[in-house]
């Protein structure tokens, strides 16, 4: 249902049964990781021009997969990442 490298790849999916008999499939609720815990491969400093997809490129391989970064850094949003300039952010070791 979704590309091995979305945040979505190894959620489960569930059933719900309404009251009509209809089944209406559906993916279980992604909890966000402790960014603090996750194993961390380096920091990078935020500079001018940077743009998030650019830096998950860099440094995971993947500009898809910047969502990596963002559980790193406690966010859900990716612009507050790159808000400032010389802001440091984690980057993780890649998941799998």
């Amino acid at each position: 249902m979704f590309d091995s490298n979305s945040r979505y790849y190894n959620l489960e999916t569930a059933d719900y049964i309404a009251a009509d008999g209809r089944k209406i499939s559906y993916i279980r609720r992604r909890f966000l990781p402790q960014g603090k815990t996750m194993p961390l491969a380096q920091e990078v400093t935020f500079v001018e021009g940077d743009r998030l997809d650019l830096i998950a490129y860099k440094t995971l391989g993947d500009s898809e997969e910047f969502w990596q970064i963002c559980d790193a850094n406690n966010t859900m949003n990716p612009t507050e990442l790159t808000s400032e300039i010389g802001e440091t952010i984690r980057i993780p070791i890649p998941q799998v």
